[in-house]
Formats: structure tokens, C-alpha cells, sequence
């Protein structure tokens, strides 16, 4: 099982509308059933730590290319895009493998 987030870094003062954005694509990619379960998080500037950031995180079985073939991304989602595109500094995604209970004895 891996965790997936994809990191936004914003302009500053958009990071809130941002989340938002980001929150309404992440829906359309689960009920379209490209993902499960998905949180958004921001900060904005109230609070301590790295600003002007919108972090997007879900779980999934496999890692996979959203290019892949035969892979139909809803066309939703690209105008989604096209809104908070523009409201970006920068963008990165992030993988990392769970540790599976079982493994450990639980």
C-alpha cells in the first residue's frame, strides 16, 4: 500500500482557494473511481510552518501512470486544472510505501 501527496506550493494569499480547487478535482477523480478516500490540507498564513502550501494525500494499491494506456481522465479534471494552474509556484508528488501491519506482527 503506498501514500500518495502531491504538494502545491501557491502564491501567496491563494492557498485557500487552492485547497478548494484541489478538493473539487480529488472529488471528481473518486467518484469517477480513479481514487479512494482523499484529504486536502493548507496553509495559508496563520499558522507556524511552511506557508502559501496545499497538501493533497490518498492511499492506493499500486503506484500508476495517469498516462497509462487505456487510462480516461475525466475531462473535469483538466478544467479544474486550468483554474488553480495559474495560482502556483510550484507542484510535487510524493510516494511512499506503508508499513504493512501484518508484517509486524500485529
Amino acid at each position: 500500500m503506498y501514500r500518495i501527496r502531491r504538494v502545491y506550493k501557491t502564491q501567496p494569499g491563494v492557498a485557500s482557494d487552492v485547497a478548494k480547487l484541489v478538493y473539487e478535482q480529488a472529488k471528481i477523480y473518486r467518484d469517477a473511481g480513479h481514487r479512494g478516500d482523499f484529504t486536502v490540507s493548507y496553509n495559508g498564513y496563520t499558522l507556524p510552518g511552511e506557508q502559501n502550501i496545499v497538501i493533497l494525500e490518498w492511499q492506493d494499491e499500486s503506484i500508476q501512470s495517469p498516462s497509462r494506456e487505456g487510462n480516461k481522465v475525466p475531462a473535469e479534471v483538466i478544467e479544474v486544472a486550468k483554474k488553480y494552474r495559474p495560482l502556483l509556484e510550484s507542484q510535487h508528488i510524493e510516494f511512499y510505501e506503508m508499513v504493512d501491519p501484518k508484517t509486524m506482527g500485529d
